[in-house]
C-alpha cells in the first residue's frame, strides 16, 4: 500500500501537507431501515479499523447526519472531529435503483424521484453522485441502460456485500469503459462490518470536501468480502429490522 503520511490519525493536518487516507464511502447506522449500530458506534469501529473518514449514507434519510452534528461527531464545515472525518450523504432509492448522493445533505423527498433528477439535485447542492452496486440486481443496482444516461461522478466498483462477485467484475468494467472514477465500499449495516472493504486516497485537503476532490481524482482500492458471519448477520438483521420497523432508531428520536 502506498503510505505519504502514517496511517494513523494522531499528526494529521488539515490542510498543506500531502496525507494517505483511507475512506469507507458506503456506511449505514440504524436510522436505515436494516442498519442496526449507532453513529458512535461506527465512528469508533472505523476508528478501530485504522480508518480516517467514512461517508454515512442511510437509506432515504439524512437522520444521521442531523444526529452526528448535534452531537459534535461530524461538523457543518466539513471539517474533521478530533482526527476523524464523518462526511454526510444519503443513498437514495430511485425510480431505477440505489444511488449514493454525497457530500451534502438532502432531502427525503428525492426518494422514489428518476435517478436523473435525483442527480441534478444533488450536483445543484454541491454533492457528488456514485452508482452502488450497479449490476447487483437483487439490491436495486441501477441497469446499464440507465446508468449510460447518468452524468455519474463515480462507481462503487467493489461492494463487500455484493450477492455475486460476477457483479462487482461488471461494475469494474463499466467504470473503466466510461473513465468514471472507482471507491471500494463496505455497505457496513452494523459496524463490525465497517472498513472490511475501503479506498485510500491522497490529499492535502482533510475535509469532506477535499476528500471528494480526491476521489474523483481516483485512489486505491483495499478489497475484501465480508466474512459468512458477517453476510448472515447482516441478512439476519435485514428481515430482524424490516419485521421490527427500526425499533432503535424509534428509540434514539425519542429522546431527542
Amino acid at each position: 500500500m502506498r503510505c505519504g503520511f502514517p496511517l494513523g490519525n494522531a499528526g494529521l493536518r488539515t490542510l498543506n501537507a500531502r496525507m494517505t487516507l483511507k475512506v469507507d464511502f458506503h456506511v449505514h447506522s440504524y436510522f436505515s431501515m436494516d442498519g442496526v449500530s449507532g453513529p458512535e458506534e461506527l465512528v469508533a469501529a472505523a476508528r478501530a479499523a485504522g480508518l480516517h473518514a467514512l461517508a454515512v449514507t442511510d437509506h432515504n434519510t439524512c437522520e444521521a447526519v442531523d444526529y452526528m452534528i448535534e452531537r459534535g461527531l461530524l461538523r457543518e464545515d466539513g471539517a474533521p472531529v478530533d482526527g476523524f472525518l464523518v462526511i454526510p450523504g444519503v443513498e437514495v432509492s430511485t425510480a431505477e435503483g440505489h444511488l449514493l448522493c454525497l457530500g451534502r445533505r438532502l432531502p427525503a423527498s428525492l426518494k422514489g424521484l428518476p435517478a436523473a433528477e435525483v442527480c441534478r439535485v444533488a450536483h445543484e447542492a454541491g454533492g457528488l453522485c456514485v452508482a452502488p452496486h450497479p449490476y447487483d440486481l437483487f439490491r436495486a443496482g441501477i441497469r446499464e441502460n440507465v446508468l449510460d444516461t447518468l452524468p455519474l461522478d463515480g462507481i462503487e466498483v467493489f461492494n463487500a456485500a455484493i450477492t455475486l462477485k460476477r457483479h462487482n467484475h461488471k461494475a469494474l468494467e463499466y467504470a473503466q469503459s466510461r473513465g468514471l472514477p472507482m471507491i471500494a465500499g463496505s455497505d457496513a449495516h452494523h459496524a463490525e462490518s465497517v472498513g472490511v472493504a475501503y479506498t485510500v486516497l491522497e490529499t492535502d485537503d482533510f475535509s469532506a470536501d477535499g476528500v471528494l476532490a480526491a476521489m474523483r481524482r481516483g485512489g486505491e482500492l483495499q478489497q475484501r468480502y465480508l466474512s459468512a458471519r458477517q453476510t448472515l448477520r447482516k441478512t439476519w438483521n435485514n428481515w430482524f429490522r424490516l419485521r421490527s420497523r427500526t425499533r432503535a432508531a424509534r428509540a434514539a428520536k425519542k429522546r431527542r
